[in-house]
């Protein structure tokens, strides 16, 4: 193959992941805080969180309508948002990390 190719092939496999990670929203759980604070989806969206922590953490609405277990070391939990709104969340193992998902 020729170097051309490969850097065509590169390109579009960049662009591909690019939009594949925009479909999917994630939230990453760092040093003891979700990344990003805020985040704002269409209807209709499925969010992901993953831990980056050692420690475990857990994604908890505030109105208990939706909650993970203890996620550990590099799990990962979803949810899907099916109506407009403001969601609050947090760790209920470390109720200081909050964040918050808007749904439009």
């Amino acid at each position: 193959m020729t170097r051309g190719f490969l850097t065509v092939i590169l390109a579009t496999t960049l662009a591909l992941t690019a939009v594949a990670d925009a479909a999917t929203p994630r939230v990453q759980i760092k040093e003891f805080k979700f990344v990003p604070t805020l985040l704002t989806v269409p209807v209709g969206t499925t969010v992901t969180w993953t831990n980056g922590d050692e420690e475990a953490h857990t994604v908890t609405a505030t109105d208990r309508a939706y909650t993970s277990t203890g996620l550990e070391a590099k799990e990962t939990y979803t949810h899907r948002f099916t109506t407009p709104g403001t969601y609050t969340y947090f760790c209920a193992l470390h109720p200081h990390m909050t964040a918050t998902v808007v749904v439009k």
